[in-house]
């Protein structure tokens, strides 16, 4: 069966793609509106003020990479699809941050989880002073979101990886369910986070960029937003320059971009750090502050039937039994889902060499593993982190993970050993530099009550940033509005996770994109009645 790659052949023909590196010369551009970024809520927002009649120009610093680029190879995939080549880190070298940069951003390389804000977290930021973010307020625009990307829990049933979680859930007594994904024709092959090779995965790729496309948006990719220029209260310029996709090293091309109003939608981590380098009004020293990553633990399991963790859709099944279990803005809760395994990833996740790491690597057809999505933000115990910029201008972001993170991370831990067991695990491990592989349940309690646990020893990782420009009212205490406008430039906005005042407490793709259609909207109506 013949896959159509949209942007090579008659569907995108007439479309405006220009990659940076083919430039020869400076150049000026004038536009309506200017979107940095092109993943969830740049991706969303550019297609809707494109809708709404306005000239909109995405700057992406990625590469487009699209369907014939799809091989279904690690080795390949990393590199070019995630930031600093799947190697980002936070400042301390203890959280692997898991990130793309590409077209569609890290909407092209997610496992498609696809969840709406919990109400515990939308009613939290509304007794902070957010406006317009009530469970009933944002239902609307959840529901337009899962009509336009197709999201909807999973039918199939879940591959026997998934089938672990689910079936010691079920035998603990456990609440277990359905993960809802952003996928049309799922072939159910599970290579989702290097870039799905047939298009189903409904990312911003495949959707809301080729939307706003189609409607007259142009897009310059492989080329870096570097710094925004203000006169007084207004933007006055966006300053780019063209970077090299393999080395991501800087070309001497530059292209200023002239327009009515600034979308900065480049992530967590990109939005502050461009805010940074163009020394924005920041009197409250608020930007790059509390940023959220939802630290992410593990446990590895070898289960005693083949389950084959790197075919199929690659999470299908989730538990929140421990989510909310202390309240909202009690004891670090967390989210339990299954990762796939593939032999690259997994090798470089669990910790081991030599001898050690063959002997597991021999075992992966029978290796399953859990992973906790910690909740962080919602305590004063847990700040999050800050985005700095290094001396080159390039981000780096300091996270100290604190005695209250620790704290959840253990019983996590214990939590996801107890249910592989509970599976039928053999034997289970934790994601410890020091961790050995336990027969039982109640010896990995034991060793794993008695330890300190300490960042480096802990493998601790990341595929959800969040923070850094938080929403809120009072500009004492955040960088934008609930309405995403920042709060001492009049035509700059910032549309995306950075603004989340806290982690979600879920994978955070469909809270984006809904804020980001409810912001887009509400900024496309005030630019057509100026």
């Amino acid at each position: 069966m013949s896959i159509e790659d949209i942007y090579t052949t008659e569907s995108g023909a007439g479309w405006t793609t220009v990659d940076a590196t083919r430039l020869v010369k400076d150049q000026i551009i004038e536009t309506d509106v200017v979107v940095v970024g092109t993943g969830a809520g740049g991706g969303t927002t550019a297609e809707i003020l494109a809708n709404a009649g306005l000239n909109v120009v995405m700057v992406e610093e990625g590469a487009l990479n699209s369907l014939k680029e799809f091989k279904m190879d690690e080795l390949e995939a990393y590199p070019k699809l995630y930031q600093e080549g799947m190697s980002r880190v936070t400042a301390d070298g203890g959280i692997a941050i898991m990130q793309g940069r590409t077209v569609g951003g890290s909407t092209t390389v997610n496992w498609t989880s696809s969840f709406r804000t919990p109400d515990e977290t939308l009613k939290h930021w509304s007794s902070l002073g957010l406006k317009g973010f009530t469970p009933e307020s944002m239902a609307p625009w959840f529901d337009d979101r899962e009509r336009r990307l197709g999201i909807k829990p999973w039918t199939v049933p879940p591959n026997p990886n998934n089938q672990v979680l689910q079936s010691g859930c079920q035998r603990l007594g456990w609440s277990w369910h359905v993960i809802p994904r952003n996928v049309r024709g799922c072939w159910n092959i599970g290579y989702c986070g290097m870039g799905c090779p047939t298009n189903a995965k409904q990312s911003m790729l495949v959707t809301t960029v080729p939307g706003a496309l189609s409607r007259g948006a142009s897009l310059f990719y492989n080329l870096r937003a570097n710094h925004l220029q203000y006169q007084g209260t207004s933007t006055q310029a966006l300053e780019c320059q063209a970077i090299d996709p393999v080395s991501q090293e800087p070309l001497p091309v530059k292209v200023e971009i002239r327009a009515r109003h600034y979308v900065v939608s480049a992530s967590a981590i990109g939005s502050p750090t461009i805010l940074l380098r163009s020394n924005t009004p920041d009197p409250y020293k608020l930007i790059g502050k509390r940023t959220f990553l939802h630290p992410v633990n593990a446990t590895l399991a070898i289960m005693p039937e083949r389950i084959e963790p790197y075919k199929g859709a690659p999470q299908s099944i989730y538990s929140d039994q421990f989510n909310w279990r202390d309240g909202v803005t009690g004891e670090a809760g967390f989210k339990m889902e299954v990762p796939p395994m593939f032999p690259a990833l997994t090798a470089g996740i669990i910790g081991e060499y030599g001898r050690q790491l063959a002997d597991t690597m021999h075992q992966l057809p029978h290796i399953n593993a859990v992973l906790s999505l910690v909740r962080d933000g919602f305590n004063e115990a847990s700040p999050g982190g800050e985005v700095r910029l290094r001396s080159d201008g390039t981000p780096e972001l300091d996270y100290p993970v604190t005695d209250y993170l620790w704290r959840g991370l253990k019983e996590a831990y214990l939590r996801m050993a107890e249910v592989q067991f509970a599976a039928g695990a053999k034997k289970v491990k934790f994601l410890h530099n020091h961790s050995p592989y336990f027969n039982r349940y109640s010896e990995a309690s034991q060793w794993m009550q008695d330890k300190e646990l300490k960042i480096l020893q802990s493998r601790l990782f990341t595929a959800h940033q969040m923070g850094g420009c938080a929403m809120g009212e009072n500009p004492s205490s955040s960088v934008v509005n609930s309405d995403g406008q920042h709060h001492h430039i009049d035509n700059l906005s910032v549309i995306d996770a950075s603004t989340f005042p806290t982690s979600v407490g879920a994978n955070p793709q469909l809270s984006i994109y809904a804020m980001a259609a409810r912001q887009a909207t509400q900024l496309a109506q005030k630019l057509k009645s100026a």
